[in-house]
């Protein structure tokens, strides 16, 4: 079957693509005529890349409603600001609440603490579509309880997870917040002052419509971190500590300017069409795909059930074709992009009964389209005929 499309690109939730041709513009013209480094001169060019990281963060703030832009740490990923959080806040005794669909951004950081440095983890478990079990969550509370980690939406089955509902917990026991916006920035609003987040980890390659390598952690004002990080930052040089003030504490070394200048613009898209727009866009089409796959007897598919909440990731297995096969033959024979194994997350695919198998993912994103997510349910319905009839 060949399609009139020669690429379909479903696997924005790894990153998205194609990105708005501003971004593509943005990245050019800063590395054309801003890349000095910014905080480490005072020439104009310098000065002219230092409010680049600037006018981006205040873009970010003005989307995550946050007071003060420098309370916004830029990263390479959000793998890097979950690190960043992670172990520049817990300290030995801590106990730490976790959910069953957490990344292995968070899984494998706090394994690491709990083998170096004794903190305790307790994983909540949630049912097959991703919902965890609130009563659970407030019977896992302990004495020495510090942090909540919430995965705002699972990156293999799509579930959005009541963050209002889990800050009122956090808020109530006094523990701290950290949430993981990896697959919900930019798609799902989000306001950490209405919310009181006290961390937040986002990328900007995904929803954010930025280049990759971009990235940051919000951190609210009464948090102190260890800096991940010790160098050069253009302040306080004189002395051998890192130093106070934010956003330099979190920032050792050079920024990514030209991609920050890329993030830039991907957030002014956003403000432009609207999270609203592009989130309801984006489950629209994943409605559209379940629905489909689901006339398919030899499909299953993962995750909340047609017509409930869920971004725009729609996982699923197939009768008798492994992931890894299927994905290539959508690849090779198809040219449609969508991503099959593990996610990153074996403890999501535990509760989803496909940690034997792994599964194949297909994300759609703001530019995809209807004539699209059709040509991919119909390529699913002609591989899986043909191997019924092998």
């Amino acid at each position: 079957m060949q399609t009139e499309s020669a690429f379909i690109y479903l696997d924005n939730a790894a990153t998205s693509w194609p990105k708005p041709p501003e971004v593509i513009e943005a990245v050019t013209q800063t590395m054309m005529y801003d890349g000095a480094n910014p905080g480490r001169g005072s020439h104009a060019m310098a000065v002219r890349a230092s409010r680049v990281l600037f006018d981006t963060r205040k873009q970010l703030a003005k989307l995550f409603h946050i007071k003060n832009p420098n309370d916004i740490a830029f990263t390479s990923n959000t793998t890097m600001a979950l690190n960043m959080a992670i172990k520049g806040f817990l300290k030995p005794g801590d106990h730490v609440i976790a959910t069953s669909i957490e990344h292995n951004s968070v899984r494998r950081p706090l394994y690491e603490l709990q083998r170096k440095l004794g903190i305790e983890v307790t994983y909540i478990p949630s049912d097959v579509e991703g919902n965890i079990n609130i009563a659970l969550l407030k019977a896992a509370i302990q004495k020495n309880t510090v942090l909540l980690i919430v995965n705002h939406s699972s990156n293999l089955l799509g579930t959005i997870l009541p963050l209002e509902q889990l800050a009122d917990i956090a808020k109530k026991n006094q523990i701290k917040l950290l949430v993981d916006a990896a697959q919900s920035a930019g798609l799902l609003s989000i306001d950490v002052q209405a919310l009181g987040i006290d961390m937040m980890a986002f990328p900007g390659h995904k929803g954010l419509m930025g280049p990759q390598g971009t990235g940051g952690l919000y951190i609210a004002p009464d948090i102190e971190l260890e800096p991940l990080l010790h160098g050069g930052t253009g302040s306080q040089s004189e002395t051998p500590h890192q130093p106070t003030v934010r956003p330099d504490r979190y920032e050792a070394g050079t920024q990514n300017t030209s991609g920050l200048a890329g993030l830039k613009a991907g957030v002014e898209y956003i403000h432009k069409r609207s999270v609203e727009a592009i989130g309801g866009h984006e489950w629209s089409l994943s409605q559209r795909i379940i629905e489909g796959l689901m006339r398919n007897n030899d499909v299953r598919v993962l995750g909340p059930a047609l017509g409930k909440p869920r971004t725009g990731i729609v996982s699923f297995t197939v009768n008798h074709i492994e992931p890894s096969e299927m994905s290539f033959i959508l690849d090779q024979h198809y040219q449609i992009a969508v991503r099959s194994g593990f996610h990153c997350t074996p403890l999501a695919h535990e509760i989803a009964k496909t940690d034997a198998t792994g599964a194949i993912r297909a994300s759609v994103g703001a530019f995809s389209t209807e004539k699209e997510a059709d040509h991919f349910i119909a390529a699913v319905n002609e591989i899986t005929k043909q191997y019924s009839k092998a």
